[in-house]
Order: C-alpha cells, then structure tokens, then sequence
C-alpha cells in the first residue's frame, strides 16, 4: 500500500487531477480479448453493498456482466439514517428501506449478494482474486472497490464464519429475520441500545453484551432499556467465541474482572460498535490512498492500478451522501464495462 501527496487540498487541485483517467485501458486489445480462455468465477467483482457497490451493480449487470457482489452488510452507513428526505425521486423513508430498494434492483437485473468479509485481494494480473476470510476465494476480471466505512467487528473464533449465518451489523435490515427467538446485541452507545430495543419488540429475548458497568447512550435511551422486561444487559463482558453450525447457535461471553466466561444460547448476533475505514484488505496492490486512507480516484472512478476501479465513500471525493456516491457507482459501473471492452463501450456522454 503506497501513500501518496498529491490529494487535492483545494477545488483548483481537485478539478486538475482529476482530468485525465489514472488507470483508463490503453491497450488496442480489450483485457476480455486478453483473458480468452482463462476461467474467472465473475466479470466484476464489487466490495461493497451501499449506494455505489450497488448501484455499480445495477449498471455492470445492465451491460451483461456477470457480476458478485462482496460484504458483511447490505446499505452501508446509509442504514443510519433514519428519515432520508433528500434523495431526488422517492419520498422520505428511513435509508435501510432504500438500500433494500437498490439491492432488489441489483439482483433483478442479476447481480449475486455474497455475503462474507474480505481478507485479501490479489492482482493475478490479468484478472483478481477475492479472498475471503470464511474460505471463499473468487475471481474476476475487473474488480470494483466501494466498501465505504465498514462495520466494526469483534475479531473472535468463529466470527468470520456466521456473517449472513446469523451474525449481522444492521438491526434494522435483519432484526425481522428473528422473530420469535433468543438474539445479542453488542455495544455501549446509542446504536447498541436502540437496537436491543427494537430487537425486544421482535425477539423472545435479548441480551445486550457490554464491556463496561455504564453505557455511553444518551441518558433517554438507557431509561428506556431498564424498562424492557425480555433484555438482559450482560456487563462488564465481552464475546469470545462464535459457536454453531450452519448458523449461529450460542456465543460465549467473559466476565472482563472475573473470567468466569457462560455460553449464550442464540440464534442471532448484532454487532453495533461503530465503522472504521479499513484498507488492509488492500495491501500489496500498491494503490494510492491519500492520509485518511481514502482511495485516490479519477473523474471515471479508475484508480492507478489498471481493472481497479473506486467509488463512493471510500475514495477522495468530497460530499460523503447517498445519492453522491450512487452517482459514483454508476461511473465505475460504466468505466469497468468500458475498460473491459478496450474502450469502445459507451462513452459517459458526448465527447469524453
């Protein structure tokens, strides 16, 4: 991973470097000319399932591409927002249902939802390798990186296994996928507990799992928690290890003064500790990042390693909104299609 100096700083910068593609196809042969022959699991590959991986997907499936799309959760921090009101064409509504809105577009079109955390990408050169940490390994000829900020996650035994198996970062996209059955919730703040409480109206109970004796919530809200009758706060502990077998069946949880450690019989685990920005999937691909480790694209989305391409809140463009960084995705969908067939796919618009 290289880090580099040249971010803009001002709008003059930033309107010059972005003008010419950093990693455009230059080629007369197209790379799927070039890669005739060679087997590949997918065309594109995106890491990422907010507004750009999605709405990229929405345009690689359109252009007849085959098309995965990689991560652990599906809105990204869009799913925060409880009332989106600024979204040009839709009325008002909390961003988990809008990013249940570009999901269902994505795969009608026929985009492939794999849900897993990446652990390392490969250049193959042509062509990629996805490694993910549950044991998949996929590969593809142009790869599309839009992971935003991603969900903290605990880094235990047996995590990486159950993602989309019953552990899950989005109360709200996944809580009516417990009805009727035992569920955690791991976290302190405001997240955490607003979570368990709507968890609580859903779930037969819910245990809250928190390493300190105080939460960090708003006062407001943890009063509202001590009068829930079916959660129960597990303090001072932390989660140790993921059991199950094809989904998640129990967690165990450590005593942090004590040690005494229990098994907690579950079928559903949310994690609400926060998002980070991590690249470290990225390393040794020596891709450009600037010093918030944010990727440094061009106006078509090309990085400066050719069939890599990013968009959305992961990159260096400014204004991190939803509807920024669906417009974002719709370049690097384009631009991916484009590379992938020598440049002679459809241009953005008149004479670029």
């Amino acid at each position: 991973m290289t880090s580099t100096s040249i971010t803009p700083t001002t709008p003059a910068a930033a309107a010059t470097a972005v003008q010419a593609p950093v990693g455009a196809a230059s080629a007369t042969v197209s790379p799927n000319a070039a890669m005739a022959g060679q087997s590949f699991d997918y065309d594109i590959l995106i890491i990422g399932a907010g507004a750009a991986g999605l709405t990229a997907a929405v345009y690689t499936t359109r252009k007849k591409l085959k098309t995965g799309v990689i991560s652990i959760d599906v809105g990204g921090q869009t799913n925060l927002t409880s009332n989106i009101e600024n979204y040009p064409g839709v009325d008002a509504m909390h961003g988990a249902m809008l990013m249940q809105a570009f999901l269902k577009q994505a795969t009608s079109f026929g985009a492939s939802l794999v849900m897993g955390k990446v652990g390392k990408v490969e250049n193959l050169n042509p062509g990629f390798r996805v490694n993910l940490k549950d044991g998949q390994k996929l590969t593809c000829k142009a790869l599309i990186l839009a992971f935003g900020k991603v969900p903290r996650t605990l880094g235990i035994p047996g995590e990486d296994n159950y993602f989309g198996k019953g552990i899950s970062t989005c109360v709200t996209c996944d809580g009516p996928l417990f009805n009727g059955k035992d569920v955690v919730v791991v976290g302190g703040g405001n997240s955490a507990i607003e979570g368990a409480l709507e968890m609580s109206h859903i779930a037969k109970k819910v245990y809250l799992v928190h390493r300190r004796d105080k939460f960090t919530a708003d006062a407001v809200t943890v009063d509202k928690l001590k009068k829930a009758g079916n959660i129960e706060v597990v303090y001072n502990s932390v989660c140790t290890e993921v059991k199950g077998d094809r989904f998640v069946r129990s967690v165990t949880v450590e005593d942090v003064i004590t040690k005494a450690k229990r098994d907690l019989p579950i079928s559903g685990m949310f994690l609400e500790i926060g998002f980070i920005m991590d690249i470290s999937m990225l390393d040794g691909l020596g891709l450009q990042v600037n010093e918030k480790k944010e990727i440094v694209n061009d106006m078509r989305c090309n990085t400066n390693v050719p069939g890599i391409f990013a968009a959305g809140d992961c990159t260096i463009i400014p204004y991190k909104q939803t509807v920024i960084s669906a417009g974002e995705g719709a370049k690097a969908g384009l631009e991916a299609h484009r590379y992938l067939t020598g440049a002679k796919g459809i241009s953005l618009d008149w004479d670029h």
